[in-house]
């Protein structure tokens, strides 16, 4: 059966109407939520960004989905801290929450002050914090001196199970590199179906059955015009190469950047239609790449007619 989930995008929307739309989405059919995990927004016209983890415990007792959340250890977030708040929400609705991690955007991480470091340095912090974690969860007493510093950390509040770790990746060569370690994959569902799969499948050369979770980005609206208008004023900020959405500091950046975006670029990253049967054929060519779950990130602000007419429309003939 398919599992199919919605995207609440806390750089978009204030979390008090996150937590409506995402009980509207459970009731029409949705099974999983992926809630971003941001510090700024990408844009100031976006105007938005709670904290995920605050939420995330009002969502999962309010909803009878399973949620995710990709977070960025090491910097803005210490491991033992996100390995005790995981732990938390997992031993409170067991099997209900998994945890995608990513080396990171300075969007986000920036606000720290601490020096950027280059990609390949924040892979190796990254697995450092892997590792802090997934010791805790197993109930060792951790101290680790490295890229991250830990102290005699034990963590007593623990799930009978530990969350799936799933890698974030934007490039082959990481979704690559996250097969040797990650628990599963999570990477983005574009208009572009060929690099989409050629990350799936740089991730099978060393996992070929680990789980993968794709990101659809969508845009879905009455009218064509208005679902690319749509996709434009709110998702274009985020439509650049994924190096550089690592790189900008802050929301201005990536205002200014974004000016350089045109509607090729827009449409290569997001999947824009006005027609239901043409994102049920995206969503099933997600499904055919073997993705154990889809979740479904409509850009624009049409939140309640998306929630209505794919639960109605879309989700049955794929379940």
């Amino acid at each position: 059966m398919a599992s199919l989930g919605y995207h609440a995008s806390h750089e978009q929307f204030p979390p008090s109407q996150l937590l409506e739309w995402v009980k509207h989405a459970d009731e029409a059919g949705f099974t999983d939520c992926l809630a971003s995990d941001h510090f700024h927004p990408w844009s100031t016209t976006q105007g938005e960004s709670g904290h995920v983890w605050s939420w995330l415990g009002a969502a999962m007792n309010a909803t009878s989905m399973t949620f995710g959340t990709v977070n960025a250890p090491g910097d803005r977030y210490h491991p033992a801290i996100v390995a005790q708040a995981a732990a938390t929400l997992r031993e409170m609705h067991p099997e209900r929450f998994w945890l995608g991690v990513g080396s990171g955007q300075l969007l986000n991480e920036g606000i720290t002050g601490n020096p950027w470091p280059m990609k390949a340095q924040r892979n190796e912090r990254l697995r450092e914090c892997v590792d802090v974690m997934q010791r805790l969860w197993e109930g060792k007493e951790v101290t680790h001196h490295g890229l991250v510093t830990v102290e005699e950390a034990t963590l007593y509040t623990r799930a009978k199970t530990p969350p799936p770790l799933f890698g974030a990746a934007l490039s082959e060569g990481t979704a690559r590199w996250l097969g040797t370690w990650a628990d599963g994959l999570i990477t983005l569902g574009t208009g572009d179906l060929e690099d989409d799969a050629a990350r799936v499948e740089a991730f099978r050369e060393s996992a070929p059955e680990k789980p993968v979770i794709l990101k659809s980005q969508l845009s879905y609206a009455p009218t064509e015009n208005e679902a690319f208008e749509g996709a434009m004023e709110q998702w274009r900020f985020n439509c650049l190469p994924g190096p550089a959405t690592q790189q900008f500091r802050t929301p201005e950046a990536f205002e200014e950047i974004s000016e350089l975006v045109d509607e090729e670029r827009v449409r290569q990253d997001v999947r824009i239609s006005a027609d239901l049967s043409q994102h049920t054929e995206w969503i099933q060519n997600d499904l055919d790449l073997g993705a154990e779950k889809v979740i479904l990130h409509n850009v624009n602000t049409n939140q309640e007619a998306f929630i209505q007419d794919f639960g109605e429309n879309v989700l049955p003939k794929l379940s």
